[in-house]
């Protein structure tokens, strides 16, 4: 005897995977095309097909694309780490972000001190700008110039 559910001219992955008639009405046409099977497969094979049957009517229309996407997310996570499954995934993020918002700290904290550095050289030697510019230039080439150090004097030393 033939069902009175009319037939869609080809059948969603769900409906391959079930090896059932896709109806027209099928609750998974719309989220499993039939391009798509190890979507279903996945899903099916973490969840069930019944559960993502009850799953998908307790929501309503305009969330079922969004439900199905963080099925096929959760499923694909608990095939890959079965123990932990999202939670995992999710701490080793937190733990990521702990780990750079220290290296933020850090970076600011050199940078603080780097740009105060700086301000207290300046502050420092601010009296000394009108000496360093007052010096002729041949001044200090005949400074550089003296021989104050002979390198005789390290000839001892095992690094020359």
């Amino acid at each position: 005897m033939k069902s009175q559910v009319p037939r869609s001219r080809s059948s969603c992955a769900a409906c391959k995977a079930l090896k059932r008639r896709c109806a027209t009405n099928c609750l998974f046409a719309p989220y499993f095309r039939k391009d798509e099977p190890k979507k279903f497969a996945k899903v099916h094979k973490v969840f069930g097909a019944s559960n993502i049957s009850k799953i998908l009517n307790e929501v309503s229309d305009e969330q079922r694309e969004d439900t199905v996407n963080s099925l096929v997310y959760e499923a694909e996570v608990r095939l890959r780490d079965p123990i932990y499954g999202c939670i995992g995934a999710i701490a080793s993020l937190e733990k990521k972000m702990v780990e750079l918002e220290h290296d933020l700290m850090l970076a600011r904290a050199r940078l603080a001190f780097c740009v105060n550095q700086r301000t207290s050289f300046l502050n420092e030697h601010e009296n000394m700008a009108p000496w360093i510019h007052d010096t002729p230039e041949s001044g200090i080439v005949e400074a550089f110039n003296q021989d104050l150090f002979s390198f005789n004097q390290f000839s001892h030393l095992p690094f020359l």
